[in-house]
């Protein structure tokens, strides 16, 4: 497998990064992931802004984000991977430098990767919903930069893998933020709310998207504070994410939603998206 690294394309298994690389030693960077659809990778430059904007918030100067749809599309040829279901994964770090916990010299080279993967989502979790558990929120509090510090998340997927369950619905204070490595939305009275932009939940590129899908559709919505108890009660719960895209969540912490099947708005918004994305 052919990857990206610092300005080349280099075999995966011969790809070499410092021990001595902040993001090996503190996390310290930020990643993206952007997917094809149909040969072309689907809202690509608002993927690409949120990760400037990640860039900017951490102080990490690099400027490689424009050239990160010609890199995508160089690894899909060497690669010989086909550009559908496939996903960009981009991680870009602070660079190499001696441990010390303030940032290095100015002029420190960033490390800069990138690599091609299949989805793993399969249709039928799209057609039959998924499982999900409940968990603490327990990540540091800007989690509106796609840091490439994710134990917390880690964590609880984990512990939803553990329980049979696909995605863990993070709680703090009672409140809905988001799932492990998804947008969270619930559906009740035909109202879909989600949980609205703050330091506490990713800017998500999905999320966007199904928040204009509402629009099209003429379906209200509301980017509100979600209850624990709202959403336990809620017609429906789906997840909104570039690999599980609208996902209907059917159980809840071994409950079922509802009559345990994907809702009616659900399966609306999950048809407008496909349109969206040209493969329906």
């Amino acid at each position: 497998m052919t990857v990206y690294l610092n300005g080349s394309f280099v075999e995966k298994r011969a790809a070499r990064i410092s021990p001595d690389d902040r993001g090996f030693l503190f996390a310290d960077g930020v990643y993206e992931v952007i997917r094809w659809y149909d040969g072309r990778l689907f809202e690509a430059e608002a993927h690409l802004d949120r990760l400037r904007d990640g860039l900017s918030k951490m102080r990490i100067a690099c400027d490689a984000a424009g050239e990160l749809p010609r890199i995508g599309e160089e690894l899909l040829r060497r690669n010989g991977a086909p550009p559908d279901r496939m996903k960009l994964y981009v991680q870009i770090t602070r660079g190499a430098a001696r441990r010390t916990h303030a940032f290095p010299a100015p002029g420190t080279p960033p490390t800069v990767y990138a690599e091609v993967a299949p989805i793993d989502t399969s249709p039928e979790e799209l057609e039959h919903g998924v499982d999900a558990i409940t968990t603490a929120d327990q990540r540091w509090a800007r989690c509106d930069i796609k840091s490439t510090s994710l134990l917390a998340n880690v964590l609880a997927n984990q512990a939803a893998l553990e329980a049979g369950a696909c995605e863990a619905i993070m709680l703090k204070e009672g409140v809905v933020t988001e799932a492990s490595h998804s947008s969270v939305f619930a559906v009740t009275d035909g109202e879909v709310r989600t949980a609205p932009l703050s330091n506490l939940i990713l800017a998500g590129i999905t999320r966007k998207v199904v928040l204009e899908l509402c629009d099209e559709l003429r379906l209200a919505v509301r980017e509100f504070p979600l209850t624990e108890s709202e959403l336990r009660s809620a017609d429906e719960v789906f997840l909104a994410g570039t690999s599980c895209e609208v996902m209907p969540v059917v159980r809840l912490d071994g409950r079922p939603i509802a009559d345990g099947r994907p809702g009616a708005v659900t399966r609306r918004l999950g048809q407008a998206f496909t349109k969206r994305i040209g493969t329906g």
